[in-house]
């Protein structure tokens, strides 16, 4: 009898045996993919810490550009206001906006028409143009008209 007690122990024993294995490596399987998991997200954060630097290093060269640009582009309009500056006065004065012919024309025309003896006398016009009738058409008068757009009648 102790041989049967025994051999039920024994296998009462392997049972649990491969139960609590089935347990274990359940569990070490799960912290196998945890420990993947973290891995990949320690990984992914290395690669956009590596894009993010990047990225700030061409932001930067970037901005030196348009810095150099702009700095450029200041020294050019101080330039030219320099050699607007140094333009004379009597310069502007010696060389006018119109031709002279043009401002002889201009002059001409000026003179015709402020003078007083070539204008017309003012004439008062009494009579009504040739393209008005003399007589009424009742348009605006306070009469019914017939619709012109009616239904023609048989």
């Amino acid at each position: 009898m102790d041989i049967v007690i025994g051999i039920i122990i024994f296998v009462v024993g392997a049972a649990l045996g491969l139960f609590a294995s089935k347990v274990l490596s359940a569990s070490s399987q799960e912290n196998q993919q945890l420990a993947d998991k973290v891995n990949q997200s320690e990984a992914s954060l290395a690669q956009y810490k590596v894009d993010v630097a990047e990225h700030l290093d061409n932001s930067t060269q970037l901005l030196e550009q348009m810095n150099t640009t702009c700095q450029k582009a200041m020294a050019q309009m101080e330039q030219s206001t320099k050699l607007l500056q140094q333009a004379t006065p009597a310069e502007n004065e010696s060389m006018p906006f119109f031709s002279k012919e043009t401002q002889e024309q201009l002059a001409q025309t000026v003179a015709l028409r402020h003078n007083k003896d070539d204008r017309k006398g003012d004439v008062e016009i009494t009579e009504a143009p040739l393209d008005y009738s003399g007589e009424a058409s009742g348009l605006f008068a306070d009469k019914k008209q017939p619709v012109t757009n009616s239904e023609v009648e048989n």
